[in-house]
């Protein structure tokens, strides 16, 4: 398939609609979440219309079917990431869900009182509450990694915060604010070097950069479906097999076991004794179909389009002297968000603005009140992109970007002259 953002735009049916003012729609909330192509759509569709049954229950047609759609899906994914086995993917409801795994299964049951745990300040809530609750339940200690002025990771501090006693280190591989690009593999070196385990927040790069996590050298990866044009509730964690076997099992019940007797259980190998109940079994075959879709068009090509749309974005944001963003200036640090404020207006007065023109950002702290804080922000407003993005949506965001600064101008103008005149 052609890289081609003009072409791949007809595969995607909500694009096509226009706003309750009849402008055309301009959805640049990818980091959030992205839209589906028809391909994943009917794949599910097919799934349920043709083959639904429950999965690795029974001999039955139907069963046997979905059975194999769905660990299909495992290996197609396994692939995609670059794992050693499709026995390393686990599949989960999402980010959120694969790090809580890791941190409840592996980190209760290997952190002890007076270890250290190192985050960065950028981490999403996700990657970042539940390292917090753990040292809270172990009595250890939470450590942060800070970043310069630009928005880097300060790798300067790693000498003095990775000790003896760290023991995990959670990074985001690309910060969903400041679209930082992180050197995990930099991180994951210093961290094997004292025997601490790394987990990666993939969420913001998997759907958008070639992964691989035998080149990144991490532990533990954590993503997303519906941030990388599948369903939503589908999710996935890969782990090294020999961490996940030594975890401990956070949900039981059915189809995570081999055998039980009213003395014993005999759980199964992982993956499939993390998935106990009914799987997300659409969703699977459904991200799969995305991940099928993502290889036609090519990482590569996927990667190089946002870079060149960042680029253009952060090229034209930066002729308005009016507004202050956050991250590096240079597109290719960073992925494909921009994370921005016009000065003396509200985010959420923008984001208003913007929605009402037909233009769809996202406002608020993003999940990461703790980066903000770090900038001194009470939120912002984030553009990111994704394959069906354009240059022209970009021109249309900038554009609306100057009306609404132009208005607020004349606005205040107004309120200052009037202030000027007597009152009788």
């Amino acid at each position: 398939m052609t890289f081609d953002p003009y072409e791949i735009r007809k595969d995607f049916p909500c694009l096509e609609r226009k706003t309750s003012t009849g402008r055309k729609l301009v959805y640049l909330d990818n980091a959030a979440t992205s839209h589906k192509p028809r391909c994943v759509i009917e794949a599910m569709e097919k799934f349920y219309y043709e083959y639904n049954a429950n999965i690795h229950r029974g001999e039955h047609a139907l069963g046997s079917k979905a059975t194999r759609a769905y660990e299909d899906a495992r290996e197609e994914i396994s692939r995609f990431i670059d794992a050693n086995d499709y026995t390393e993917v686990i599949f989960t409801s999402g980010t959120t869900e694969s790090i809580n795994l890791v941190a409840y299964g592996w980190g209760l049951k290997n952190i002890k009182n007076g270890d250290e745990i190192l985050l960065t300040i950028m981490e999403h809530h996700s990657n970042m509450l539940p390292w917090r609750r753990v040292a809270a339940l172990k009595r250890a200690k939470i450590r942060y990694l800070d970043i310069s002025e630009d928005g880097i990771l300060r790798y300067d501090q790693l000498a003095s915060l990775i000790t003896e006693r760290t023991k995990v280190v959670a990074v985001a591989h690309v910060s969903n604010v400041l679209g930082t690009i992180n050197d995990v593999r930099r991180l994951a070196r210093e961290a094997h070097r004292v025997g601490a385990i790394v987990i990666v927040d993939g969420a913001q790069s998997v759907p958008h950069m070639p992964v691989s996590v035998r080149e990144l050298d991490a532990d533990f990866l954590a993503f997303s479906g519906h941030k990388m044009l599948g369903p939503t509730g589908i999710g996935v964690l890969w782990g090294r097999k020999e961490l996940l076997e030594e975890m401990e099992l956070l949900k039981l019940g059915g189809g995570c076991v081999v055998d039980v007797t009213l003395e014993d259980v005999k759980y199964m190998e992982a993956p499939w004794r993390f998935e106990a109940g009914t799987p997300n079994i659409a969703g699977a075959i459904g991200l799969a179909e995305a991940v099928r879709y993502l290889k036609r068009l090519g990482m590569k090509s996927i990667r190089r389009h946002e870079y060149e749309l960042t680029e253009y974005c952060l090229k034209r944001l930066n002729e308005d002297g009016h507004l202050d963003i956050y991250g590096p200036l240079d597109a290719s640090l960073r992925g494909g968000v921009v994370a921005f404020n016009v000065k003396g207006i509200s985010h959420s007065s923008v984001a208003r603005a913007l929605s009402r023109m037909g233009i769809i950002v996202r406002d608020g702290m993003h999940c990461a009140h703790p980066l903000h804080y770090r900038l001194g922000l009470k939120g912002s407003i984030r553009a990111s992109f994704y394959v069906y993005n354009v240059k022209e949506e970009v021109d249309a965001l900038c554009d609306a970007l100057r009306v609404i600064v132009e208005v607020s101008e004349s606005l205040r103008n107004v309120k200052d002259h009037e202030g000027e005149c007597p009152t009788g």
